[in-house]
This record gives structure tokens, C-alpha cells and sequence, in this order.
């Protein structure tokens, strides 16, 4: 070959090599951006679907960063106390169709099973097991109290129907037992608490905290339950803008959490790191605990129900926190151990969720595996279920 081709020839090489180079170069930016946009992407996906565990984070940061601002200058006791309070409770009677509650006839020992493990064996268990932690010294007595406080409280309905629904449960079960909580955990919640710790020495007569549950848990609900009778203009009217309605009640449960907090810092009585990394543990050391205890007992009582047990599973041992929050707030308003008591639950809650949704395709597994080979496991929802649930989840969480 003559010097001229060869010059040719290396010169394209040297040109194809730089084009390579150059692409390579653009390529790798543009996986670069692709890998950005994907972190990005779950992290807004993440932020979107815990957005309210967020909020209270903030609020609880916020509160520590200046507690005077939510201590005093808010007026807790009016805007928090009383105001969210009873918002909270109003749109809970507005949104429960007690009406519904004949349907829980026809299931009626799985539903009594349910209810008497959510409010009696888990409490018991919680009691027994904070008494013990602070009897050797690993627990404050604050925070044995909250994890009874918290073990007294009904279940959920937002959480327990769409885990029931992604773990492939009985929906119409779910739907019912979450409704049929939160009406007995008006009653029965502040009674176990009572039962269980008394009046706790804040000064308050047992007269004195039944008044304040009525005034702002009992009353609220009948009104609410008295428009959803009677005033169908103010029902149409909430079913209409539902979702704002949804995240005003989130919001409410944020700012008194705020107050809380603001209280429990001003009045400095809060909890040190090491003590709040312990509830973590202890709490899911309690919900693993009821959790296998009542997945055994529903699989003893009701065989060949694999649907019953899934929602069993997550009706006995969820708690609430949109109800949870504002009866701990009525009954411990004057105390400024109010932020110890309200820890515990905002642990369980979370946790809950997390747990669930870890258990979630492993139950949907389980209910394919177990149907074929039952009898009686086709659990249907009968015509009108569907309104039925839509309905009982304007309720709250």
C-alpha cells in the first residue's frame, strides 16, 4: 500500500475511534440522567405514598425546633383541644353507616373473634409486657402507660381495607369489622385505658375525663351521624369534596400531633434517643407477637377460611391513629407527659403498614394456595359492597 492509502486508512480509524469515544461519552451521560430520573422518581413515589408519616415528622421536628409557637401562641387548648377534635369526630359520624352493621349478623363469631382480640387479648398482652420492661428497667413509666394507651385503641379502616384487598382477604369482613371498631372503641377505648392505668394522678376525677369524651368525642359523632340522617344537602356536599375533607382531617391529626409535641418539649419532658429506639423495638417485638398469636387462633377457629384469616390478621392487631390521637389528647389534655403517651402509637402505626405490605403478596399466595383445596372459602361481596366500602372509608384511617 502506498504511504498515502495508509495515511487515509489511519485518519478513518482515527476519526471512527473519536465518533466511538464521543458516543461512549454521550451514552454514559445519558444513562447518568436515566439513573437520575429513576432515584428521583421513587423518591417523589415514596414521598407521595407516606406523605402523612412525613407530615408528622416535620411537626415533630418543627416542634422541637421552637416549642413555644405550638405551646402558646397556637392556644392549644382551644385549636387543638377542642376545635380539631371535634372537626375529627364530626366528619367520623358523617362517614360511618351504622346502618350497615346487620351485615356483621352473618358472620357474627368471627366478628365478636376479631373485636375481642383487637381490644382484649392485644391490651392484655401490651400490659403484661410494659409492666415487665419496667419492672427489670428497661422501660420509663411514660412509655409502658403509651403502650397500653396504644394497645386500648380500635383498629384502622383505611389501612386494614386496602391490605386486606392486596393480600387477596374478604373485603365485606374488613369493611364491617373497621366500622364496628370505631364505634366500640369510642366506649370501650377510654374504659380500657382507665381500667388499666386509672386516672394516672393528673388531677382530673373520672367524672370530669367521661365529660370531656362526651363533649368532644360522643357529641361530634351524633351530630355527624344526625346530618348523614337529616341534612342530605351537607352529606352531598362532603361526598363531593371528599378528598379535601380527607386531607383537612389528616391535617387536623398533624397540628394536634404539632401541639403535642410543642407541649412535651416546652414542658421538657421528652423522651431521649436512646428510649425512643427502644419503643421502636419493643413495639415490633409486641406486633410480631399478636401477630403469630392471632394467625394461629384464626387458623384454629376457622378452618379452611383463608380469606377470614387474612383480614383477621390485620383487624386484630392494627391500631388507629386518626382516632387514637384525639381520644389521647381528650383524656391526658392537662398532662405534660401527653408526647410519651402519643409515641407508642405513632411507632405501631407506621410499623403496621410496613409489615402488612411486606406480608402482603405471601398472604395473596397463601389464599390461591388454600382455595382450591377448600370448601368454603369463595367469599363473595354481596351486590352493593362495593358502595358499601367507598362509604365506610370517608370515615377516616
Amino acid at each position: 500500500a502506498s504511504p498515502s492509502n495508509l495515511t487515509t486508512v489511519n485518519s478513518l480509524s482515527f476519526v471512527e475511534n473519536k465518533n466511538s469515544n464521543v458516543n461512549d461519552g454521550v451514552n454514559d451521560n445519558e444513562n447518568v440522567t436515566t439513573l437520575h430520573k429513576k432515584i428521583w422518581r421513587r423518591c417523589m413515589e415514596f414521598c407521595m405514598n407516606n406523605y402523612f408519616l412525613l407530615l408528622i415528622l416535620a411537626a415533630i421536628l418543627l416542634a422541637y425546633a421552637y416549642p413555644p409557637l405550638g405551646a402558646k401562641y397556637l392556644a392549644p387548648r382551644i385549636t387543638a383541644t377542642w376545635i380539631a377534635v371535634i372537626f375529627i369526630f364530626i366528619l367520623t359520624g358523617l362517614g360511618l353507616k351504622t346502618e350497615e352493621f346487620a351485615n356483621a349478623l352473618k358472620r357474627m363469631y368471627f366478628n365478636i373473634f376479631v373485636q375481642a382480640f383487637n381490644f382484649g387479648v392485644v391490651s392484655v398482652i401490651v400490659y403484661g409486657f410494659s409492666r415487665l420492661m419496667r419492672h427489670v428497667g428497661a422501660l420509663s413509666q411514660t412509655l409502658a402507660d403509651g403502650m397500653v394507651i396504644c394497645s386500648c385503641l380500635p383498629l384502622t379502616i383505611n389501612m386494614v381495607m386496602v391490605l386486606t384487598k392486596s393480600s387477596g382477604g374478604d373485603e365485606a369482613s374488613a369493611a364491617i369489622n373497621a366500622a364496628l371498631g370505631n364505634v366500640l372503641g369510642i366506649f370501650l377505648s377510654p374504659l380500657l385505658v382507665l381500667m388499666y392505668l386509672g386516672v394516672n394522678g393528673q388531677g382530673a376525677s373520672l367524672g370530669t375525663i367521661f365529660l370531656k369524651l362526651t363533649l368532644r368525642v360522643l357529641v361530634p359523632i351524633i351530630v355527624g351521624q344526625v346530618l348523614q340522617k337529616f341534612c342530605s344537602p351537607v352529606v352531598e356536599f362532603v361526598k363531593k369534596y371528599k378528598k379535601h375533607f380527607k386531607k383537612v382531617q389528616e391535617y387536623c391529626l398533624v397540628f394536634i400531633v404539632y401541639t403535642v409535641f410543642c407541649r412535651t418539649f416546652y414542658d421538657g419532658a421528652s423522651n431521649s434517643v436512646g428510649e425512643i429506639f427502644s419503643m421502636i423495638g419493643f413495639q415490633f417485638v409486641m406486633i410480631c407477637c399478636v401477630m403469630c398469636l392471632a394467625w394461629i387462633l384464626l387458623k384454629i377457629i376457622f378452618p379452611h377460611k383463608p380469606q377470614l384469616h387474612v383480614m383477621g390478621l390485620f383487624g386484630c392487631t392494627h391500631k388507629t391513629m386518626a382516632m387514637g390521637i384525639p381520644l389521647i389528647n381528650s383524656i391526658y389534655d392537662d398532662s405534660p407527659l401527653l408526647g410519651s403517651y402519643t409515641l407508642p402509637l405513632l411507632i405501631w402505626h407506621p410499623m403496621q403498614l410496613f409489615i402488612g405490605s411486606a406480608l402482603a403478596p405471601h398472604l395473596m399466595s397463601y389464599v390461591v394456595r388454600n382455595q382450591e383445596s377448600c370448601n368454603d372459602t369463595s367469599i363473595e361481596i354481596e351486590d352493593g359492597g362495593e358502595d358499601l366500602q367507598s362509604e365506610i372509608l370517608e370515615s377516616g384511617n
